[in-house]
C-alpha cells in the first residue's frame, strides 16, 4: 500500500504565487492532499486556493510560529509522509514530489529536500546563494550523523522551501519546536542525532530565489545568530559556522570577480553585513524585546502568543 502524502503551504499575501506553485504539486501522479496555512492575511489567498482544489487552514497572525505552525499543520494532514514548502517555491514539473519522497518511500532516509534554483531572471546575487547551497549531483546524496567528519556543519542543512519528511521520525523528535526560525535547521539536528538520515534530491527542483537588501540580509542573520546564541546545545552538536561561513563567503567574493569586477565591492559589504548580523544576534538574547523586534526579520515573532 503506498504511504499517504501530505503537502503543506505556509503562506502570508500569497495569491499571487499560488498560480505557479499549486498546479505542479496538485497535478502530480501521487494525488497529494494539499494544505494551504494562511497567517489571516486578507488579500483572497484562502479563496483562491480552495477555488484551486487545496484544502486551506487559517492561523491567526499573532500565533504564527514557523515551527508551531508546522507542527499544527502536519498533525491536521496526519498524513505518512509530509512535505513543507513555501508559495514562493515553484516546482518545475509535477513529478518534482515523487522525486523528493522516493529516498523515504525507499527507506533510503527518513527526510529529504529539493534542489533550488533561482527564478528566471534572477541575477547574480539572487542566483550564487542557490548554486552554492543546492549544487547538481549526479547521485542521490544521503547524510547521517557519521558523516560529520565530512560536512562539517553542513551535515544539519536542510530547506523546509521544499522537504519531506516521514511523519513517524517527526514524532519521534517531538516534531517541530517553538523557534524564531530555521524550523527546518533545528528538525535535522534533532533527527540526524537520533540515527535517521537526511537525502538530498538534486533531481527534485524547484525555483526559489530572493534578492535582499543590506538590512534585509541583516536581519535575517540576526535571527540565525538569535537562535544559536539562545540554544548553546545547537553549537554543541554541530560545531562552530565560521569554517562553512568562510568558505561561503571566499566563493561569494571569487565568483563575484570572475562574473562582474565591479559586483566585488558590494559583495564583501553583503559579507560584512551578514557576519555582523549574525554576531550582534548571537548575543542578543537578553536584550529588551522591542530592541530584538527591532533587529528581527521576523517581528511578529516577538508579539506572538508563544513569547506572551
Amino acid at each position: 500500500m503506498s504511504p499517504s502524502i501530505g503537502i503543506i503551504f505556509i503562506t502570508h499575501n500569497a495569491k499571487h504565487h499560488l498560480p505557479y506553485c499549486l498546479p505542479p504539486i496538485i497535478s502530480s501522479s501521487l494525488k497529494p492532499r494539499v494544505l494551504v496555512v494562511n497567517s489571516s492575511s486578507n488579500d483572497g489567498t484562502v479563496e483562491l486556493a480552495e477555488r484551486m482544489g487545496a484544502e486551506t487552514l487559517v492561523i491567526p497572525r499573532n500565533e504564527f510560529n514557523h515551527g508551531l505552525t508546522r507542527e499544527k499543520a502536519r498533525k491536521y494532514l496526519n498524513t505518512d509522509i509530509v512535505v513543507m514548502m513555501t508559495p514562493d517555491a515553484y516546482a518545475t514539473d509535477s513529478e518534482m514530489i515523487s522525486m523528493l519522497v522516493s529516498p523515504i518511500i525507499q527507506g533510503k532516509a527518513s527526510f529529504s529536500y529539493a534542489r533550488q534554483i533561482p527564478h528566471k531572471g534572477a541575477g547574480f546575487f539572487e542566483r550564487f546563494p542557490r548554486e552554492f547551497n543546492y549544487p547538481k549531483l549526479s547521485v542521490l546524496q544521503i547524510r547521517s550523523i557519521d558523516d560529520s567528519h565530512i560536512y562539517g556543519a553542513k551535515l544539519f542543512f536542510c530547506s523546509d522551501s521544499c522537504a519531506a519528511y516521514l511523519n513517524k521520525a517527526l514524532d519521534d523528535i517531538g516534531g517541530f519546536s517553538e523557534t524564531l526560525i530555521a524550523e527546518d535547521y533545528i528538525a535535522a539536528i534533532k533527527l540526524l542525532s537520533s540515527g535517521f538520515k537526511i537525502a538530498y534530491v538534486s533531481d527534485a527542483v524547484v525555483m526559489h530565489s530572493h534578492r535582499y537588501s543590506l538590512k534585509d540580509e541583516f536581519k535575517r542573520l540576526f535571527d540565525t545568530g538569535y537562535i544559536r546564541g539562545k540554544d548553546k546545545d545547537i553549537e554543541k552538536l554541530t560545531g562552530r559556522t565560521e569554517k562553512s561561513g568562510s568558505k561561503y563567503f571566499k566563493s561569494f567574493i571569487k565568483e563575484s570577480f570572475q562574473t562582474n569586477f565591479f559586483y566585488v565591492p558590494y559583495s564583501i559589504l553583503v559579507c560584512i553585513t551578514k557576519y555582523l548580523g549574525f554576531r550582534v544576534g548571537y548575543i542578543a538574547v537578553n536584550w529588551p524585546v522591542f530592541l530584538k523586534k527591532a533587529l528581527s526579520s521576523s517581528d511578529f515573532y516577538w508579539i506572538s502568543k508563544p513569547q506572551n
